[in-house]
């Protein structure tokens, strides 16, 4: 009869897309891992010295009120995190189409690295995984439905090598040892509740305006341009990461939440929006 071949065409579909959805995972493991396997090689070692209050003298009053609001004296260096978010990515560039997501993230403080693994659900049963990565130097931004077939892959350049360097230094609220002058990070006054930070990694450089709230706590952080691909073409746009509920995790005052937008003439632009699920530190020594 022929509802039984459209029940067997059927059931041939539903076990090719199951097939393809498990091969697809295992291939984007696959490039996890590499992309792990990279940042961990490029690691360099981290002296062992826990925070000491005297390492703050000739900092911008906000970035000191900052510090001493956020660690405890001798608290050790963070060397690794490993991170899980939940929360919603905007897909459109003009409009508003928020999808849920899951993500993981492996982080290293030094050299600066990090490896973000999402999971974007358009629709139930039709996932797009993500990698959005700074890795020995080099910027990775990748999506793939089903982690198969690419939907968006973004060519190594130096200005996406800047984004994820700034997207890595803006999270380091998350790790809030990173932003020491040890750590490699200048710091400049501005005025009472603001202050530039500048991050060199090889040949790639970063500078953010830090917004710190009368808690001294970070607010908001800034880049006057980040690029961002507007019609195939990369174009520094003003670009802000907010942050908000902080938690002691670890004797560090964290951001257990966060916006992420860009600043368009119009108005910001807000495309990511999550909280910290699970966060796991590792230690210098």
């Amino acid at each position: 009869m022929w509802w039984k071949v459209i029940l067997v065409v059927f059931g041939v579909l539903i076990l090719i897309l199951a097939a393809a959805v498990l091969y697809g995972a295992y291939r984007w493991q696959s490039s996890t891992k590499k992309l792990h396997a990279t940042m961990e090689g490029a690691r360099v070692p981290i002296t062992p010295k826990p925070y000491d209050l005297r390492g703050l003298e000739g900092l911008p009053p906000p970035v000191q009120r900052y510090f001493r609001a956020v660690l405890k004296e001798g608290q050790p260096l963070v060397a690794a995190v490993s991170v899980e978010h939940a929360g919603t990515f905007n897909m459109s560039e003009t409009g508003e189409q928020w999808k849920p997501f899951e993500s993981s993230q492996r982080v290293v403080t030094r050299r600066p690295g990090f490896v973000w693994d999402a999971r974007i659900r358009m629709v139930p049963g039709m996932p797009v995984h993500v990698h959005d990565a700074y890795v020995g130097g080099e910027g990775v931004l990748t999506a793939k439905l089903f982690g198969l077939l690419t939907v968006m892959k973004q060519p190594n350049t130096p200005e996406l090598a800047q984004g994820e360097l700034m997207r890595f230094f803006a999270e380091a609220a998350w790790y809030p040892t990173a932003l020491l002058p040890s750590q490699g990070v200048v710091w400049e006054a501005i005025d009472d509740e603001s202050a530039s930070a500048t991050l060199t990694d090889g040949n790639t450089t970063a500078k953010l305006v830090f917004q710190f709230g009368a808690d001294g706590l970070i607010d908001s952080v800034r880049a006057d341009g980040r690029y961002r691909v507007v019609a195939g073409v990369e174009v520094a746009t003003p670009w802000q990461g907010r942050f908000w509920d902080y938690a002691w995790r670890d004797g560090m005052l964290i951001p257990l939440e966060g916006e992420v937008a860009w600043l368009l003439p119009e108005g910001a632009k807000p495309y990511w929006r999550g909280r910290i699920r699970r966060i796991v530190y590792q230690y210098a020594g």
